[in-house]
């Protein structure tokens, strides 16, 4: 086989595999991989462990990466916590390593992987707004995978014999070659775990020594920093914090793994022999690519709390940006449950600050309400934008029923807002003290109890205020309308003075509608029936 095509064949086969097992593992398992990752990071051994199974399950570091930014993002992990799922994930990428070291044994590859594409491809088929449908893209990946791990191996079986790889004399100089070219491959095949197969199967055929090989796996680790920090680019403080921690880890390992390795290499063998273990190349790279990523861990247990500290400080002017989104990056939006999770939560910062601006306006005079108008425009339009790269994902049934519900949420806080900036430009003096001071008084203790940065309070729910302060808007409106008519007001100051009332009531009424929305979606209820999206658009 022609070395060039065998390896770009090769190559891409292993790719896509890998994005078919993903991408279809993602999507059957997408709600159990987010109640795994944010009930099971309690200690530092589960949030390990989450790390580590998730990202064995689904085959991709990224993934969970990706997942983990989320939910810190979404608020539901700490940073703290997120450093060991993020520390579990490098942990689970040995697993790749096991899989091709598997396949790279006297094993025939095409008696599983054949079987595994048509029985895939079977389901997807069949099953294509299904669980099944996924499960099935899930499996003709793996087969698609260990194809292409086929494909290497016969390109480069014999390959050690028939050429020697170029070599230099320096022993210090080769191993960082080596790294460098491990590096190398993983950024442009956006894929460790692709480096990883190349540097098995070529180590397993004798085209590559041993150490020279290990010094690719560790290159290949390495590697994954490069595609960490592009994607902190732009990203909120969060996902750079993250970003962070993904680099020192791998920085950590590769030194130690480094500065170690004819001792780890040479023990991994020796230790092989003594138990009568298989000692191919492939199944001592593996070993050898999980001892030094678990020897990372053990060394970052008791660096852990300080990175965090240490990252916890540093980003932090993003953050002091109230116009900046908090919770939304394109890393969320890769996985629609944990995007969706990030878009509540800014959804609900965002109303906070629209209920903000509601009772500045209340006051006299106004205050910060357009400075407020601007950032919750902001806000918006970055919320438009993340939905529209949402759109383009593959959705669940649920995540599919729950965003218009959202997007209805988001749509109730800018109208609040809208008002607010007309309350603030409408008067609010020479009305009638006693029916006025009573419609404010009731008018502010709603948009208390409705606001989402501390609330809302569950019983707004059944609550009968908005009935209250209808009966007050009245008694005012009459007490204005006899004022008028009395000559103790003018027409123009009359009309001012009901049209600021109004805008008053009308704001109770979205911010009530929003706080009850909000308390349903948090409550996971279906929505009220008869309540159609047409019906709910035109109460803005």
């Amino acid at each position: 086989m022609n070395l060039v095509t065998g390896f770009a064949g090769g190559i891409g086969l292993f790719l896509l595999g890998m994005w078919l097992m993903t991408e279809g593992l993602k999507l059957a398992a997408g709600p159990a991989l987010e109640r795994i990752l944010a009930r099971s990071t309690g200690t530092r051994l589960r949030g390990l462990a989450s790390g580590a199974l998730v990202t064995s399950v689904v085959q991709s570091s990224s993934a969970v990466i990706v997942a983990t930014i989320g939910f810190v993002n979404a608020g539901l992990l700490t940073l703290g916590q997120a450093l060991w799922v993020l520390f579990g994930a490098n942990v689970g990428t040995t697993m790749t390593g096991w899989l091709v070291a598997i396949a790279g044994l006297d094993f025939k590859i095409d008696a599983l992987a054949l079987p595994l594409i048509g029985i895939g491809m079977l389901l997807q088929l069949t099953g294509q707004h299904t669980r099944r449908g996924p499960i099935g893209m899930a499996l003709a990946g793996f087969g698609t995978l260990f194809f292409g791990i086929d494909v290497l191996r016969a390109t480069f079986s014999g390959l050690g014999s028939e050429m020697g790889m170029p070599s230099i004399d320096n022993r210090v100089l080769s191993v960082l070659a080596h790294v460098a070219a491990g590096m190398v491959l993983t950024v442009l095949m956006q894929s460790s775990s692709a480096a990883l197969a190349v540097a098995l199967t070529a180590a397993q055929s004798g085209a590559l020594p041993l150490t020279a090989a290990a010094a690719v796996v560790i290159g290949a680790n390495l590697g994954t920093t490069v595609k960490a920090l592009l994607a902190a680019l732009g990203a909120t403080a969060n996902a750079k914090r993250a970003a962070m921690a993904h680099v020192a880890f791998n920085l950590l390992t590769a030194m130690v793994a480094l500065l170690l390795l004819p001792w780890l290499v040479a023990g991994i063998v020796a230790v092989g022999a003594a138990l009568h273990l298989d000692t191919a190349p492939a199944a001592t790279l593996a070993l050898f690519h999980s001892v030094f990523n678990v020897l990372g861990v053990l060394l970052m247990w008791p660096l852990a709390d300080r990175l965090a500290d240490f990252l916890g400080q540093r980003f932090r002017s993003a953050e002091e940006d109230e116009a900046r989104p908090r919770h939304l990056d394109d890393n969320a939006s890769a996985v629609p449950a944990l995007a969706l999770a990030a878009l509540t939560q800014e959804i609900r910062r965002m109303g906070a600050i629209s209920v903000r601006m509601s009772e500045n306006a209340l006051a006299t005079p106004a205050r910060e309400v357009a400075r407020d108008a601007l950032v919750v425009q902001r806000l918006h339009r970055a919320m438009a934008e993340f939905v529209t790269r949402l759109q383009r994902a593959a959705m669940t049934q649920d995540s599919a029923v729950r965003l218009p519900d959202l997007l209805r949420l988001a749509r109730y806080y800018v109208a609040l807002a809208e008002l607010a900036e007309a309350q603030a430009r409408a008067p609010v003096s020479g009305m009638p003290v006693a029916p006025w001071q009573d419609f404010l008084a009731l008018a502010r203790d709603l948009l208390r109890r409705a606001d989402p940065a501390h609330g809302p309070e569950p019983t707004l729910a059944e609550d009968a205020s908005l009935d209250v302060l209808g009966d007050r808007y009245q008694a005012l409106k009459a007490a204005l309308l006899r004022a008028g008519a009395n000559g103790e007001l003018d027409m123009d100051g009359m009309e001012a003075l009901l049209r600021a009332a109004s805008l008053t009531r009308r704001a109770c009424e979205q911010a009530l509608k929003a706080a009850r929305l909000l308390l349903r979606l948090e409550a996971h209820r279906p929505a009220p029936e008869g309540m159609s999206e047409d019906h709910a658009m035109s109460d803005y």
